[in-house]
């Protein structure tokens, strides 16, 4: 924990660890924005009992700001929770096949394909070979591209059929519905 509250303060120097700067701009509630010598907003912040906080140290001036320390590393924790939660999560769903894979056992297979499909998620179908069912690799990729074919209203294909190992795999991504 205390290693986090380092690494923190590597990026925002507060107070006096703002060195090697005669004048700041200062902004923050409370205050009167403008650029003033960094004596004068380390007095500004010393007056309201709060921290002077350097935000932007690449800015000419260095921008910094009157705010309690730790409730701008709330601040802070807040907005990157609230990024991380607003980005998409992708799901990726992993359909198996046999070579030899009979017609109920592919329509059902379709079906929950389809559904994953219609919920967002990325569909990767794949035909395991086993022993010596490798023989039958054209039987497999043209199972998956049947496959591809038969989704092709929810579903375009992101990677075609490749063999890796004893796995023929194709992925295929949701259609964006308008």
């Amino acid at each position: 924990m205390k290693q986090q509250g380092k690494s923190t303060e590597q990026l925002h120097r507060i107070n006096e660890n703002i060195r090697g700067v005669k004048e700041v701009r200062l902004v923050g509630e409370n205050v009167e924005p403008g650029v003033y010598p960094i004596e004068k907003a380390l007095e500004i912040a010393e007056e309201q009992n709060l921290d002077l906080v350097e935000i932007s140290a690449k800015a000419d001036p260095p921008v910094c700001r009157v705010i309690d320390y730790q409730k701008f590393l709330y601040q802070l924790k807040k907005r990157e929770k609230e990024l991380k939660a607003k980005t998409a999560k992708v799901i990726v769903k992993e359909i198996r096949f046999g070579p030899q894979t009979d017609e109920h056992d592919y329509n059902f297979k379709l079906k929950h394909a389809q559904n994953f499909l219609k919920e967002g998620c990325k569909v990767k179908a794949y035909v395991f070979f086993k022993g010596r069912s490798i023989l039958f690799k054209e039987q497999g990729e043209v199972l998956l591209l049947r496959f591809a074919n038969d989704l092709e209203e929810y579903a375009k294909v992101e990677q075609l059929p490749i063999l890796e190992g004893k796995r023929m795999t194709i992925q295929l991504s949701p259609k964006k519905l308008k």
